[in-house]
């Protein structure tokens, strides 16, 4: 459309009010943590974003279509409005949204940099939504110094309330007089997401009296958020702005000298080994999912290395999982340095460093949890980061997985059997039966597949859905150089075994 003298003017605008959030009585004074700082829709026009001085995010959603138009559209309520009626109730439903309230979360604290004596306020300075992959809401917000990649994710909610079971009380004012022990307040996410429950923390004070009555009750569904990345010490002037590539990967953010250009899921080196015998050669792994061999007498910069150890096999179909999942964890050495022990989400592999396009084996360790990679996703299992280990004859090598499991597996002694030890106590011994996905074998004819169980009988009932318990899991192991003993950290719990 282009504009000129002789076109006509467009009809003007009748401006008229819709809503307000945060209205102020007249006289009351705003705090300066109160004041709006930045303002963005989505790209959908389905939701607001707001920061603040204060350093929060505020969300608002548009409000459904209210139900006399629903109504309508399933022919209802002709007999009850007229078809002009009707049409302006469509009209202003489709053309002046509503908006409610979300959510809302602390994006950023007040700072000091000790190196340059500088306070680094916690104010909003920009807001930017990202594309919405598996139906998640992802928005970058930024204060001065440090951009912030946040994941709002709705999901149920459930709250403790007590009833007074007052007979003189009427059922309807009963329920009106509930009392909430969460309120509004929020609490710091542990690692992975996982909240402390307002069941565990509530005060004796506020326990309820012998004649009333307290439950837990689903009360719908929020949306927490959490942060997923932090790109900051990349600006040494305060940064004034943030803009989203319609590539949907990229980003720039920008201060009063320089820009700078950001990848939201930019490959991150995860592991990294100096070769046990040759002092030139070093090892990393990627979340992309290969490994890296560089040998250092080349080049001082690492990043054109002289060997890249990826399994061809994976190059196939992929996923909106398959990058997450393939993401390498741990690496470690086998004592000739010759081989790679590595560890993705779903898999334990072993690599010969002369064989750059496959792994000598790969050993399934979470391959029952395929079919649950979206609920995984979900709360954030599918981040956890698994390590793995190598016996100082390296001949064994170990990993962990849910409920608490250790996996141990050798070759040399003619056995076809994986090992699995529940991390307790008193370890429960049970060899793993061989599934219809072998593991791969080439330049070590003798080398133990890998197994695993079709389900765990440490099931907990807030993961029935799984064959596991993701909130039990054996994440960090260590194999003693000597001799064949095994230190695994679960929890707060520090196990050792030993063979």
């Amino acid at each position: 459309m282009t504009l000129s003298a002789e076109s006509s003017s467009p009809p003007a605008l009748d401006w008229k009010f819709s809503q307000v959030f945060g209205e102020r009585s007249p006289g009351e004074e705003v705090q300066d943590v109160d004041t709006i700082s930045a303002i963005e829709f989505e790209k959908s026009g389905d939701y607001l974003a707001v920061g603040d001085r204060g350093g929060r995010v505020v969300i608002f959603e548009r409000k459904a279509r209210n139900d006399v138009s629903m109504m309508h559209q399933l022919g209802i309520v002709r007999d009850y409005y007229n078809q002009h009626d009707l049409e302006q109730r469509d009209f202003m439903d489709t053309q002046h949204p509503q908006f409610q309230y979300k959510t809302e979360f602390q994006s950023h604290e007040p700072e000091f940099d000790y190196l340059k004596s500088l306070e680094i306020e916690e104010k909003i300075n920009k807001l930017k939504w990202c594309a919405t992959p598996n139906g998640s809401l992802f928005i970058l917000s930024t204060n001065d110094k440090t951009i912030k990649l946040w994941k709002v994710k709705e999901r149920k909610v459930r709250k403790v309330k007590e009833i007074d079971f007052n007979p003189v009380v009427c059922p309807e004012n009963a329920v009106l007089a509930e009392r909430s022990f969460i309120g509004g307040q929020h609490k710091p996410s542990l690692d992975n997401g996982y909240c402390l429950e307002w069941t565990n923390k509530m005060d004796h004070s506020d326990s309820p009296s012998h004649d009333g009555h307290a439950e837990v009750a689903n009360i719908g569904y929020g949306a927490p958020a959490r942060c997923r990345k932090v790109y900051a010490h990349a600006h040494d002037f305060n940064i004034n702005s943030i803009s989203n590539n319609s590539d949907g990967e990229t980003f720039v953010s920008s201060d009063d000298l320089r820009i700078n250009l950001w990848n939201l899921e930019v490959k991150v080196i995860t592991s990294a080994e100096f070769h046990p015998l040759h002092c030139n050669l070093l090892a990393y792994s990627s979340s992309r999912g290969f490994i890296r061999l560089a040998d250092m007498r080349q080049s001082a910069l690492c990043d054109h290395s002289a060997k890249i150890l990826r399994d061809g096999d994976s190059r196939g179909s992929k996923s909106f999982f398959t990058e997450i999942i393939t993401s390498i964890s741990d690496i470690k050495f086998g004592t000739d340095g010759r081989h790679i022990l590595s560890r993705d989400y779903m898999n334990l592999k072993l690599w010969d460093t002369r064989m750059e396009t496959t792994p000598v084996a790969i050993y399934k360790i979470h391959e029952h949890l395929h079919s649950k990679l979206p609920d995984l996703y979900n709360n954030d299992a599918i981040f956890d980061k698994f390590g793995c280990c190598v016996s100082g004859d390296g001949l064994h090598f170990a990993s962990g997985s849910y409920s608490n499991q250790l996996r141990i597996f050798s070759y040399g002694d003619g056995s076809e059997e994986g090992m699995t030890i529940e991390a307790s106590k008193n370890p429960s011994r049970k060899p793993h039966m061989q599934s219809a996905s072998r593991a791969r074998r080439s330049s070590l004819s003798n080398l133990t597949r890998g197994f695993y169980r079709q389900g765990h009988e440490n099931s907990s009932p807030g993961n029935s859905e799984f064959s596991c318990n993701l909130n039990s899991k054996l994440l960090h192991l260590a194999w003693h150089p000597k001799t064949n003993l095994i230190a695994c950290g679960t929890g707060n719990s520090l196990f050792l075994y030993n063979a």
